[in-house]
């Protein structure tokens, strides 16, 4: 890895599908694109704007591209231009609640942040090679690099090969984006019906998990469309093999899986968030029927006692036995509206 105008740089080259240049400078990236079997990948993290008009006025890159590699709040798209095809994908990953980004001086807003992060990965698809543009250092792309390493006999098939591993490696995470949501979903749902009814925690849960999903929404499923898009650029790319078909139809399969299991996710959650009002006012009847219950079951004595507090003769009046009497029939009343109401599962 080397830094100069460009940004932090990480290079590589290959030839045969074997490694044989690392940590060249940008001023040799286009006469190695130039030699014949050469295949070469260039990453610029946080390049400057100077910097990346220089190469690409070395390289011939389109000016819009190249605008569009640095410019914030660009969907993921597939473009092809003159001598190259840009791409915009964006990385996904799940912090964990308590990371310092997600919390917050207010313990209640910190519940109802995002743990949702995405990093913009653009690239220069050319005849033999790969230029990558990321504007954070979040994503790993150590973990591309070995993923081309370890497949030499793909390499051999050109860059076709590398903009596959780089778009398989963004669609893996997320899936494990998905998957690490999916849990969260399930966990919800054990909430959801725990009899000490949490209420308020279900309720911040799935706030954020909407959010969170809508997110991840938004990058997910524009990528059916982005590698549409590069299978049918591919063609216009010097030096296809189509012995990479397989490998791009397994993709597009991934990523069908991801969008249609997001989709799902949120009906889920949204499910989720009908059911807890259903049993909230479920809850809300439970307990009208008990108060209900126990002031019919109170009204009783009150009436008794009532009555027989007029200042008119009544039976027993005057007479030990009266208090009694009185007495029996609060009992009696008052145990057989308890039979009934227990009897009807209201109290």
């Amino acid at each position: 890895m080397s830094s100069d105008g460009a940004g932090r740089i990480t290079s590589c080259r290959w030839e045969h599908g074997k490694v044989v240049d690392e940590a060249f400078g940008l001023d040799e990236v286009s006469e190695l694109l130039e030699r014949d079997g050469s295949l070469i990948w260039v990453d610029l993290c946080e390049p400057d704007h100077a910097g990346l008009r220089a190469l690409a006025d070395e390289l011939g890159l389109d000016p819009h591209a190249v605008e569009d590699a640095v410019s914030a709040g660009e969907r993921p798209k597939a473009t092809r231009h003159a001598n190259h095809t840009f791409l915009t994908v964006y990385a996904t990953r799940l912090v964990p609640s308590d990371d310092p980004s997600v919390s917050a001086a207010d313990p209640e807003a910190s519940g109802r942040e995002s743990r949702l992060r995405t990093s913009r990965i653009s690239a220069f698809v050319l005849p033999r090679g790969v230029i990558t543009v990321r504007g954070d250092d979040d994503v790993d792309m150590g973990q591309v690099l070995e993923r081309w390493n370890d497949d030499p006999e793909l390499l051999q098939l050109g860059v076709g090969a590398l903009v596959h591993g780089l778009l398989d490696a963004v669609v893996d995470g997320h899936f494990d984006s998905i998957q690490q949501l999916d849990d969260a979903i399930e966990g919800l749902e054990d909430l959801l019906f725990d009899e000490r009814g949490q209420v308020h925690t279900v309720q911040v849960r799935t706030y954020r998990l909407r959010k969170e999903l809508v997110e991840l929404r938004r990058v997910v499923l524009p990528m059916r469309d982005v590698v549409n898009a590069v299978l049918r650029h591919r063609g216009e790319l010097d030096q296809r093999h189509t012995a990479l078909d397989g490998f791009y139809d397994d993709l597009y399969d991934h990523v069908l899986r991801a969008a249609e299991w997001t989709e799902s996710l949120r009906d889920m959650v949204t499910t989720i968030f009908e059911t807890n009002l259903s049993l909230q006012d479920a809850r809300l009847n439970t307990v009208m029927k008990k108060l209900t219950g126990w002031a019919a079951i109170i009204a009783v004595p009150t009436a008794v006692t009532g009555w027989f507090g007029q200042n008119v003769p009544y039976p027993g009046f005057g007479r030990p036995w009266g208090v009694l009497f009185s007495a029996a029939v609060i009992a009696a009343v008052a145990v057989t509206l308890y039979g009934v109401f227990r009897r009807k599962g209201w109290i």
